[in-house]
């Protein structure tokens, strides 16, 4: 707009291409792009990791094998998406300026939240906007988010909600129990002080919360569209796959067939 001063111009074209680079690193960590060639590397129906190393026999940055990059506000497993993003930024501008990186990235994005945050809570609703509601990275999704992880509906076969559940959701689910059995313990610590047991009961509460809604979730969602073993066909296009998923991947507004 002609009213904006030059500072904030600035800031928003930065932040958009910000955005845009992280969506780079997405599409590097799913094969659909890679640091050693240009163009569309993994872009056809039920490509896997196999063909992108076809492509690309030594690769800088290797992509995801399962299809499946975890986005959680708090650090679960080794190859979620901020953990992924970290290796991306130290092997395009070297890890001696990581933490530099990082901090530049937050304060790109407007410095009110993590970058691991932002891909938690936010990368995702951009993307769908980015592609006018026809994302091409998918969220799989609980109700609430207390899970969520992101695929690439190129690289999808009817296995992959399988592989969400037995290797992402019940041990996350195992993890967070593990952690509702610490608080518990800290809870009937002799020396815990009552604000002490105060923080131990909040945090009992909040993960119980998580472990019911996923424990609902995958009886109720994910494992009966686990074991359709759902097909999908690209040339139906995202409008007609995505809503096959109702109730497992987050819903996006306007994207049923009868908006």
């Amino acid at each position: 707009k002609g009213d904006m001063s030059d500072e904030t111009r600035e800031a928003r074209l930065r932040e958009r291409t910000v955005k845009e680079f992280i969506s780079y690193a997405i599409g590097c960590m799913f094969g659909r792009y890679s640091l050693d060639a240009p163009g569309l590397i993994l872009a056809n129906q039920g490509d896997t990791l196999q063909d992108y190393l076809a492509r690309i026999p030594e690769p800088s940055f290797l992509p995801d094998a399962d299809n499946i990059i975890p986005v959680l506000g708090d650090d679960r497993f080794e190859d979620d998406a901020y953990g992924r993003f970290r290796t991306f930024l130290s092997l395009t501008f070297g890890p001696d300026r990581l933490d530099e990186n990082l901090a530049f990235v937050r304060e790109a994005l407007g410095g009110k939240e993590s970058v691991r945050d932002y891909l938690a809570k936010r990368f995702f609703d951009d993307h769908v906007t980015r592609y006018k509601k026809r994302p091409i990275y998918w969220l799989v999704s609980s109700p609430k988010g207390a899970f969520q992880a992101l695929i690439y509906m190129h690289r999808y076969n009817p296995d992959t909600l399988n592989t969400v559940l037995t290797r992402y959701v019940r041990p996350f689910r195992d993890r967070l129990e593990a952690d509702v059995r610490v608080a518990e313990g800290e809870l009937i610590t002799a020396s815990a002080s009552a604000a002490q047991r105060n923080k131990a009961q909040k945090e009992i509460d909040r993960l119980n919360k998580q472990i019911t809604e996923l424990t609902d979730w995958e009886r109720d969602h994910l494992y009966p569209m686990a074991l359709q073993r759902i097909q999908i066909d690209l040339d139906d296009g995202v409008k007609r796959n995505y809503p096959l998923f109702g109730g497992v991947m987050k819903p996006v507004k306007g994207m049923a067939a009868d908006e």
